[in-house]
């Protein structure tokens, strides 16, 4: 089953999510599945059930209401982000299934890295320990529509963590968050863009 990988570089947040929209409105039956590997400029995104008192305080970033599941999240410059933009029917894939298969590329990752990671009930993500108990390294968030996934999967790689203090993320007061550099796997997000994306397609 075909899937094309594009390396996009740092893009901005609203552009994209256009984009997204506008490929799984024009798809068709033939259209082949794709990965958008990408960074973002600082950004808060806040899930179509979001709740926006999930942003603690206005530190200068802009916040972008979106389409995907999920509640508040932060993007930034050295965090890995994958839009997976899939035809769930012709993958015969239901959405739990995509999810728990987006996570599990993400502890096989940390795997090959020496990081025991796992993910928590309730709280889509990966966090790390080996009951997922530890701080949040990976948030998902998905829209899926006609029967066609996009939104994905952001991995924490070596970026600027402060901002996440101004919000709950995913909804979660004081909820930790960690990076892979500071767990000692020194990967570029280049490097661990690459991994992730290989991972996600054998997981797939």
């Amino acid at each position: 089953m075909s899937l094309r990988i594009r390396r996009l570089g740092h893009v901005e947040y609203q552009p994209t999510w256009a984009a997204m929209r506008d490929f799984t409105q024009a798809r068709t039956p033939e259209t082949p599945d794709e990965f958008w590997l990408l960074e973002h400029p600082p950004v808060f995104t806040l899930g179509q059930a979001g709740k926006p008192e999930h942003l603690l305080r206005d530190i200068g970033i802009p916040v972008v209401a979106t389409d995907r599941g999920g509640q508040i999240t932060y993007h930034g410059p050295g965090q890995v982000v994958i839009y997976l933009l899939l035809d769930l029917r012709r993958r015969n894939l239901k959405i739990k299934t995509l999810v728990a298969q987006i996570e599990a590329a993400v502890i096989a990752l940390l795997a090959a890295g020496g990081i025991t990671a796992n993910r928590r009930p309730g709280a889509p993500g990966v966090y790390v320990g080996a009951d997922g108990s530890g701080a949040k390294i990976a948030a998902l968030g998905l829209r899926v529509k006609n029967h066609c996934s996009y939104h994905g999967v952001s991995l924490n790689v070596d970026m600027d963590l402060s901002p996440f203090a101004a919000i709950n993320p995913c909804g979660y007061p004081g909820l930790a968050v960690t990076q892979t550099r500071d767990l000692g796997i020194p990967w570029t997000p280049a490097e661990a863009g690459e991994v992730l994306c290989a991972h996600l397609l054998e997981s797939l």
